[in-house]
């Protein structure tokens, strides 16, 4: 490179930047060979001198620092609201005490037994005796996500039961995983029987199939009877969304024969979103177990998970931090479901359904699910009637009684008020003001606003 460069230099002799542009030295010249081509040329060398194509070194004092936004010097402003949507529900003092109770390390002996705590909760809530129940780290859609990430490998045959949003969601997430995704549908306020759920699994052949017990965004309650030995029949994995109705509606997951089952704390057992009980059953695990692909995420891996949360025999390794204080809130919660005892706990939620039924029949309105039987009563549908404003209603509600009622989701958008009557809310008096203030809602909304 040195006598290309020489010989370049001997015309430039007045102008050394320009000789060494020409060139085109490149970061790899050494300051060794720059100072050679300075005495040749009759120049003095520069060590600070910076070849065109190396950018200055920065360190940390010269950079320059980025204001904190100025609402993070002010106190933080809660306001109380009664959430009467469809998740999440208000949490009572008790289980917001405990979320903040101090900080443990994730793998402390007084952790475990918190997790043990929730482990036994979990089970008791959802009827089972499965020893691999515990809570997944993330909200009701991470149970989704770890149901089927650790069920469904790339190419095999995935069958939704589609009747709101929820059976399109787990669809999507499977067509992600690399899955066959097939689908059977049913219209917004119908359910599946066995007939039409065997029907599919003739024609598609599915290695697993997902079931929303609690379809929230219609407000449906799918019946479960019968579902699990037809699934087993078929050699199919039946996988049960319950994350609007566990606790809130009689559930026996051992009696039913399901193989996997997964569920949200925001909902009905009213603990702070951020964890997500889930239960794996024998033939689930099974299937698991023989898989001839790596669950495709450490986060959701079945094999760490149940390790982490003492499932197996070995001892507890270290999987991932979980949200201590978000546990101790779900295991608090639990003990709650405990005392007032599952039976109570889904009368309190069937009377309160009946009692806002009778409401909504009285203002004239009519609930989207026409069969009783087949109503969440967790999460409510009310029709909106024609030519009424139903975000207006909404946000009149909002804004004079403090309470939250939301519209549709997915296919029920603009269709339907959604009403949440879970754990904490599930109260007669609650009943009775989301009434009135829906009554008063539509009133308004029909008079202009005034």
């Amino acid at each position: 490179m040195l006598p290309g460069l020489l010989r370049r230099t001997v015309s430039l002799r007045s102008n050394l930047r320009t000789a060494l542009q020409f060139q085109q030295v490149k970061n790899t010249t050494s300051c060794r060979n720059l100072s050679t081509v300075c005495c040749i040329v009759g120049t003095t060398f520069d060590p600070s001198f910076t070849p065109i194509n190396q950018k200055p070194k920065r360190t940390m004092a010269t950079y320059s620092i980025t204001p904190p936004s100025q609402e993070l010097l002010k106190p933080i402003h809660v306001p109380p609201k009664t959430l009467m949507g469809p998740g999440p529900s208000n949490a009572s003092d008790r289980v917001l005490k405990a979320s903040a109770l101090p900080i443990l390390g994730h793998l402390h002996p007084e952790f475990c037994k918190v997790m043990d705590d929730i482990k036994a909760g979990l089970q008791y809530a959802f009827q089972t005796k499965n020893p691999v129940t515990f809570a997944i780290s993330g909200t009701g859609h991470a149970g989704m996500e770890a149901a089927l990430m650790n069920i469904i490998e790339r190419g095999e045959v995935f069958m939704s039961a589609v009747k709101g949003l929820w059976g399109e969601r787990a669809a999507d997430l499977a067509d992600r995983l690399g899955a066959d995704v097939r689908r059977i549908s049913k219209p917004l306020g119908e359910v599946f029987s066995l007939d039409d759920i065997e029907k599919g699994l003739k024609e598609h052949k599915p290695s697993a199939l997902y079931l929303c017990h609690s379809e929230s965004s219609s407000g449906i309650l799918q019946p479960l009877e019968g579902m699990g030995p037809l699934c087993k029949k078929y050699n199919c994995i039946l996988i049960v969304d319950t994350v609007a109705s566990l606790g809130g509606v009689p559930f026996f997951l051992d009696e039913l024969d399901i193989d996997l089952v997964y569920s949200g704390s925001q909902k009905v057992l009213s603990a702070p979103p951020g964890t997500a009980p889930i239960t794996f059953g024998p033939r689930a695990i099974e299937k698991i177990k023989n898989r001839k692909t790596r669950v495709p995420s450490f986060y959701f891996d079945f094999e760490g998970l149940a390790n982490y949360w003492g499932c197996d025999e070995g001892p507890r390794r270290y999987h991932h931090t979980a949200p201590i204080n978000s546990m101790y809130a779900l295991r608090e919660s639990l003990a709650f479901l405990a005392e007032e005892g599952l039976e109570k706990f889904w009368a309190r939620h069937k009377e309160c359904a009946e009692l806002l039924y009778k409401g909504v029949e009285d203002m004239g309105l009519k609930m989207l699910v026409p069969n009783k039987d087949c109503r969440l009563p967790c999460v409510n549908t009310v029709c909106v009637p024609e030519g009424v404003d139903w975000k207006a209603v909404t946000v009149y509600v909002m804004s004079k009684y403090s309470i939250e009622i939301s519209g549709g989701l997915g296919a029920s958008a603009g269709k339907v008020w959604r009403i949440g009557l879970m754990g904490e809310n599930a109260t007669k008096e609650n009943v009775e003001r989301v009434l009135k203030a829906l009554k008063e809602g539509i009133e308004s909304v029909k008079a202009g606003g005034k």
